[in-house]
């Protein structure tokens, strides 16, 4: 993800984020990477069988429908991530 420019990680609730130019567009969770999606985007996920973000509370589970797990055959393909991760930093910045 180098030849996007301007990224930047940090902690993230147990995890890591990605933030590209201060915007985070996606987040590492245990072994999963998770990238932003808006409803343009998360059509693409579930057809792909992607599952959100989600984490366990006392009460419920919770679904954080705005990270979808970014599809296996994105891990390897350069050209595949690199085009998915366009489309989250867009949903991510709005643009």
């Amino acid at each position: 993800m180098s030849s996007i420019g301007e990224l930047s990680d940090g902690k993230f609730f147990g995890g890591h984020a990605l933030k590209h130019r201060g915007q985070q567009f996606a987040m590492i969770m245990g072994n999963t990477l998770y990238l932003r999606v808006n409803d343009e985007t998360r059509p693409d996920y579930v057809a792909k069988g992607s599952k959100p973000f989600s984490y366990l509370t006392k009460a419920r589970r919770v679904e954080v429908r705005t990270y979808f797990a970014a599809p296996d055959e994105l891990l390897e393909s350069k050209e595949a991530l690199l085009a998915w991760t366009g489309k989250a930093i867009r949903a991510a910045t709005g643009a």
